[in-house]
């Protein structure tokens, strides 16, 4: 059992500042969703909350049904659980469960799309939903007898059919009609009103030779310190001096990858939405780069693309650190036992 963590209460409007993941009110209370396990209703709020991603970089086909990528190693990293946990989770949210998801294959090694449905139920057999009240139409501009414009005295104010243009202190209730502007129609030169154009933009500079690279950089230069500060650089550096280099390099990796300008980036063979990599690299701490610096030393087989390996251990870090560890104390423990 956890140990407890001797936490803070909340004071105040503190709890507004922190983000959530939303999970329907609808899955709880409705009695056909009873069935469905907490795990997979956590899991399809984590799905909805992908969403807004899809939003924004505009993933919907061409019916316009917006898609997702959420894999099984993002369910496992964020849900602590194993691969057979996380399959069955997906299951039973496909169309072969609840269906509540719909997940499509896209072959190639591209990673499948997911399309999230809509939770509200549709109504019972028998029902029909209510119709909006219908308002008759209202008479025509056109057909109605337009009012005579006359000088304003205190009782024209105070019983006026029609609302004047003119800036009045009070106006009758009853008014369904506007006076046009004290205007005449052959002397539109000098009425008081302002152009509803507005006067075009002046024209943009193109911007200097260099400026796209510099833009670029400035770019790597961002990603760079806020992953240093994610990992705890300094912290790491001063604890590992001899890994100046490795550790540097591995903010360099993650700097440009996250940078990418392409669609697509190539992990584990297969193409991830550069945008999935991105989000999943800038989780990343202190704790993860030293996991992924001791995975590498223990591994005897020969790389031949140290790039594209390290990118994917630095990719699949927060899926299988848990694991690793377990299983390097389940292996020290057995070591105990036989020394014993």
């Amino acid at each position: 059992m956890p140990s407890n963590l001797n936490l803070d209460y909340y004071y105040g409007t503190e709890a507004e500042q922190y983000s959530f993941y939303r999970i329907p009110k609808t899955l709880l209370t409705d009695p056909h969703y009873k069935k469905v396990s907490i795990e997979a209703k956590v899991l399809y709020g984590l799905l909805l909350d992908r969403m807004g991603l899809s939003v924004r970089n505009g993933w919907m086909d061409s019916e316009r049904r917006i898609y997702i990528y959420f894999t099984q190693e993002d369910a496992m990293a964020l849900m602590s659980c194993g691969k057979d946990k996380a399959t069955k989770l997906f299951r039973e949210l496909d169309q072969g469960g609840i269906g509540l998801i719909e997940r499509k294959k896209q072959g190639q090694g591209r990673p499948t799309r997911i399309y999230v449905k809509n939770f509200t139920l549709p109504p019972e057999p028998g029902q029909t939903p209510p119709s909006p009240e219908l308002t008759p139409p209202s008479t025509p501009l056109q057909t109605a007898e337009k009012p005579q414009c006359r000088p304003l005295d205190s009782a024209a104010v105070k019983t006026a059919d029609f609302p004047h243009s003119a800036p009045l202190e009070t106006r009758g209730q009853d008014s369904a009609f506007s006076v046009p502007n004290k205007t005449e129609k052959n002397k539109t030169d000098s009425s008081d009103t302002e152009s509803s154009i507005p006067p075009p933009a002046p024209s943009q500079p193109a911007p200097p030779a260099g400026a796209h690279r510099r833009m670029r950089m400035d770019e790597i230069d961002g990603y760079r310190e806020r992953i240093r500060e994610n990992i705890g650089c300094d912290f790491l550096l001063r604890e590992r001096p001899y890994d100046r280099d490795e550790i540097n390099g591995y903010v360099e990796l993650m700097a440009e990858t996250c940078a990418s300008r392409r669609a697509y980036i190539r992990v584990n063979g297969e193409e991830m939405p550069t945008e999935l990599v991105r989000e999943r690299l800038l989780k990343l701490d202190g704790e993860h780069i030293r996991y992924v610096m001791d995975s590498l030393r223990q591994n005897t087989t020969q790389v031949v693309n140290i790039r594209a390996y390290t990118l994917a251990a630095l990719y699949n870090a927060p899926a299988t650190i848990s694991q690793y560890y377990t299983t390097q104390v389940s292996h020290d423990m057995a070591q105990g036992f036989r020394g014993g």
